[in-house]
């Protein structure tokens, strides 16, 4: 009866025992006294359990942005400066990721953290927080050019994800279902399970595969403030985005202030392309198929990569050059090579086929190459296939990590390949894909075994061993991910893009 959470109040009601056979009109039941003055108004979070005080709190902020679309939030700045809240967000972080450029580490952070907390909370509270610059790098993308990364200083990681984990309480029940990119519980897999059971179900004939070029180099500083301001009064809140979004970058020593973008990289930066994405082409999308349309329409957006189905051809190409339109007043561009309607579907292979044409044409989307195919039983299905470039680019890098670890132990690189081969299969392992997976496991077994004949100019390692190796650290390629039509529950009575995540997602794998 007192446990701290269970009741604020000083009596608790109790059912009295020993009322066998009492009529009930003489059992007198015992009533609870009333809060004491001056505890009518308390937060129902636990005072003893940080981590749920701070879920409690953004429960509030949920409910409340929840219950009404058009508040706007005036005070929110105070739950990112909580210390416990910016104690979650350090741990949140990854101790190996690269440093910004003061060089701080997530371990040397760590080894006076709390008197940093504080300081930090201080200068947050206060108005004395600085945004750095970020360090810019590049990785290298499958089609060969190169993909810039800003790498922020290490409090600046911090606040920005506790900035991030705030404002997402209010967004998270702004954005739309068919948003899938950097959203609890989403993930790729849904995306990519939710465009599957779309074409099969749907009556989806035409597809528009399109790509926004450079979208993170290409957000607009002023645009994005308008959006924010939507639902955010907090000046606060808004000045320090607009600090992050104007701090700049430092590559080869040379400070560069960007007029627009977000740098890639930042805990703050896919929230942000969230919300800018919401207002430019979510809501317009939205309202454009039901008010234009006259067909179905399926629309998935995963970040700023986006696939939309079209029942009928002309309104495929209407959509398209509204949308062209659309994205050029807010300062962002298709992609004149990688942007095109294609025919897709369930009857697109019989069409064309009496048009005298070949088969569908494919299209790529988060990894995956999505094919007009068929199940053993002759049904339609959309079969998802590796893309090609990417496992090229995959095992071109994993050949030169291999050099550099020639002289490692047997030991050492087989366990490392073993969770390479893990991770890989986690995500590509996606029914009926499992041609492809063995072929990267053959692939990259031929690799190991060649670095192996390298390191001896004498010693020849037979076929016979190496397959014991291979047998011993290499895991067996497996499906690892459900069907889709056991992660995605469908209505027919719903919008067309009432696909969304089930409550219970199998976790298990299937054949």
């Amino acid at each position: 009866m007192n446990e701290p959470g269970k009741s604020d109040k000083p009596i608790v009601p109790k059912k009295p025992v020993n009322t066998a056979g009492a009529k009930p009109l003489m059992v007198e039941w015992a009533e609870g006294r009333g809060l004491a003055k001056g505890n009518q108004v308390q937060q129902n979070g636990l005072r003893t359990q940080s981590r749920d005080r701070l879920n409690s709190a953004l429960d509030r902020i949920r409910q409340a942005a929840r219950r009404d679309k058009g508040l706007r939030f005036t005070a929110l700045w105070h739950h990112v400066y909580d210390v416990e809240r910016l104690r979650a967000a350090y741990w949140a972080l990854k101790p190996g990721a690269a440093a910004g450029i003061d060089g701080q580490t997530w371990q040397s952070y760590g080894r006076d953290l709390e008197k940093h907390l504080q300081d930090l909370s201080g200068r947050l509270k206060h108005g004395a927080y600085r945004a750095k610059p970020v360090r810019r790098v590049y990785i290298p993308k499958p089609d060969g050019r190169q993909r810039p990364l800003g790498v922020p200083v290490l409090e600046d990681k911090i606040v920005q994800r506790a900035t991030a984990e705030v404002l997402q309480a209010v967004y998270e029940t702004d954005f739309k279902g068919f948003s899938y990119g950097f959203r609890p519980g989403r993930g790729a897999h849904h995306a990519l399970d939710a465009l599957a059971v779309g074409i099969k179900q749907k009556k989806v004939n035409w597809v528009l595969d399109a790509d926004i070029r450079a979208f993170f180099d290409a957000i607009d500083h002023a645009w994005m403030v308008k959006f924010i301001e939507h639902r955010i009064a907090d000046r606060r809140v808004v000045r320090h985005i607009q600090k992050w979004l104007n701090a700049g970058v430092m590559e080869d020593g040379r400070h560069i202030e960007p007029e627009s973008g977000t740098p890639q990289g930042g805990s703050i930066s896919p929230l942000l392309a969230n919300i800018y994405l919401h207002y430019v082409f979510d809501l317009w999308a939205d309202q454009w198929r039901h008010r234009q349309a006259r067909g179905d329409v399926i629309i998935i957006r995963y970040a700023d990569d986006f696939v939309v189905g079209f029942e009928h051809r002309s309104e495929a190409e209407r959509f398209l050059a509204d949308l062209r339109e659309r994205f050029r007043r807010f300062g962002l561009a298709l992609h004149a090579t990688k942007t095109r309607v294609l025919e897709f579907g369930r009857y697109a292979s019989e069409r064309r086929k009496r048009r005298g044409l070949g088969k569908p044409d494919t299209f790529n989307f988060l990894g995956f190459t999505h094919v007009c195919g068929r199940n053993s039983r002759g049904w339609f299905e959309v079969l998802r296939r590796t893309q090609a470039d990417r496992k090229r680019a995959k095992l071109k890098a994993l050949k030169e990590i291999l050099r550099q670890r020639m002289h490692w132990s047997v030991t050492e690189v087989g366990c490392w390949l073993g969770r390479v081969l893990r991770g890989h299969y986690q995500y590509y392992g996606v029914p009926r894909n499992i041609t492809a997976l063995r072929s990267f496991h053959y692939a990259l077994t031929k690799l190991w075994h060649r670095v192996l004949q390298r390191r001896s100019q004498k010693a020849r390692l037979k076929w016979e061993r190496m397959n014991r190796l291979v047998r011993k650290y290499l895991p067996s390629p497996r499906i690892t991910q459900p069907y889709p039509e056991q992660r995605i529950r469908y209505n027919p009575r719903q919008e067309p893009s009432a696909v969304v995540p089930h409550a219970g997602i199998c976790a298990g794998g299937a054949g």
